[in-house]
């Protein structure tokens, strides 16, 4: 079998994959680059418009990145940090929006307003916590605070309309928030490596074996429709959403050892009616049920795909033993070891109300969800409404501090000692903070080049913030946004 030398090959054709393509096809254009993608077109799992909610997660509104300190106020250092790590993913969509590499900014982001809602006492007095501590910061200072039900009927006509009763309200809201169609940059991101030389993007080409050679270098053997070919790159991504971890696991890497996956499936319930569609234009986030995992904090949506409004609500958690929409239903048998099976079994044990929980979801009929709905929108009629199913989110099992396996409900990238190869494990908050975890992997597998005074002054032409803190640098946090918001015209 004839060998295809590359210097980098992505495995998988989503939002990580295209991305990190595309930072290093304008840092080298020259790299030879080739993309592997088992589905007969790229995007069409987690990262497609359909199968996420599409909110550019900046921690404005998802009250699961704020946490309750000891003294009753919020700790905020986690959003921060998304919000930070966002805004790196603004940068760079704006500097290939200036290069004319993505198309205009509505074909791919729209601003949506980003607001939490809440009822109850103690949740009110929750959101007006977390209020005092965000609107502090600098990041966050157009954050707006209010229980007036006049104003939530502005913010939010559907929520309110014909909400009945004395209980407690209260909302914040953020004008610049974002909706994401992820599909769209992703298949133009494609669309532009493929027409770069020394590229080739491969479909329905699944990776059946992945071996490291005595020279670094890595032998990848791909069917692409019952054809064996054979890869062999200097450098390998494993970005294929929840296909990543079985592929993590075939490379033998020793820092891949202990990690497992917990997959979830998640469910919308998606109105298209325009005369609803038109009343409600906001992402609302509200408060986890007690008891319930973070990745089911309930949302009502504008969603905007193909220049086509709806409105979705969720999401419904569910199990399944696939990682991916379209996978087999023994990935998650197959994805145990010897070496993670002490972890997955300490994760069952410890997450007894998670495993009720996803039963309980899987259990609910139409009506129970449109119950669910009724909460934030009191008049909805559940035949206004339809079931969609999202992408499979498969959660990280990893070895806890007190040596116990532990449920994560992030992303982590594992990079080898040798930075020859790198994955992307987990779900939240994913393709949001895409550019900044890749700009990670770069660091750590081309960390030589990355120090170089080429890639750095590019760096900087692609990312203007790159090598400054915007956690620390707040000045220039507000600068760069100020400018990114006006290119990607998400400006109130």
């Amino acid at each position: 079998m004839t060998s295809n030398i590359v210097d980098v090959l992505l495995v998988g054709g989503g939002a990580m994959s295209t991305t990190l393509g595309m930072l290093l096809k304008q840092l080298d254009p020259s790299l030879s680059i080739t993309m592997v993608e088992r589905l007969d077109k790229v995007a069409q799992e987690s990262t497609d418009g359909w199968n996420n909610a599409g909110t550019g997660h900046a921690a404005y509104c998802e009250l699961n990145y704020t946490s309750p300190n000891a003294d009753g106020s919020t700790n905020i250092d986690k959003a921060v940090n998304i919000n930070a790590a966002f805004e790196v993913s603004l940068q760079f969509w704006s500097y290939l929006v200036e290069k004319g590499l993505l198309p205009a900014p509505e074909e791919f982001i729209n601003r949506v307003p980003h607001q939490s809602f809440v009822w109850g006492e103690d949740n009110v007095k929750k959101l007006k916590s977390r209020f005092e501590a965000m609107s502090a910061h600098p990041a966050f200072r157009e954050m707006q605070y209010t229980e007036d039900k006049a104003t939530m009927a502005e913010w939010m006509p559907l929520i309110m309309q014909n909400r009945t009763g004395d209980e407690p309200l209260a909302a914040t809201r953020i004008e610049h928030g974002s909706d994401v169609n992820f599909g769209a940059i992703a298949r133009n991101m494609a669309s532009f490596l493929e027409s770069q030389e020394a590229v080739n993007i491969e479909l329905s080409a699944e990776v059946e074996e992945l071996k490291q050679q005595a020279d670094g270098s890595w032998k990848v053997v791909v069917d692409q429709k019952g054809q064996r070919r054979e890869f062999q790159a200097k450098f390998v991504f494993l970005g294929a959403g929840g296909g990543a971890l079985p592929l993590l696991q075939k490379s033998g890497i020793k820092e891949g050892k202990g990690y497992g996956g917990f997959p979830v499936s998640g469910q919308w319930l998606v109105c298209e009616k325009p005369e609803l569609v038109e009343q409600h234009h906001a992402k609302v986030y509200g408060a986890a049920p007690i008891g319930a995992p973070p990745m089911s904090v309930p949302h009502l949506d504008t969603r905007i795909i193909d220049g086509k409004k709806a409105i979705l609500f969720g999401p419904f958690a569910g199990f399944t033993t696939k990682f991916l929409k379209q996978g087999s239903v023994f990935d998650l048998v197959k994805s145990v070891r010897s070496d993670n099976l002490g972890n997955m079994l300490s994760v069952g044990k410890n997450n007894m109300d998670l495993t009720k929980y996803l039963i309980s979801e899987v259990r609910q009929s139409h009506k129970d969800r449109c119950d669910s709905l009724r909460n934030f929108f009191p008049d909805a009629q559940d035949k206004d409404w339809s079931l969609a199913y999202a992408g499979q989110r498969v959660q990280i099992i990893k070895k806890g501090p007190d040596g116990a396996g532990k449920l994560e409900f992030g992303t982590e990238a594992i990079v080898s000692e040798d930075g020859t190869i790198a994955a992307l494990l987990g779900a939240s908050p994913g393709a949001s903070t895409t550019v900044n975890t890749m700009i990670n992997i770069l660091e750590r597998s081309f960390a030589d080049r990355m120090k170089s005074d080429e890639w750095q002054a590019k760096m900087k032409e692609m990312v203007p913030s790159y090598g400054q803190s915007l956690v620390e640098n707040t000045d220039l946090l507000l600068e760069i946004r100020s400018r990114t918001l006006e290119t990607l015209k998400l400006k109130p």
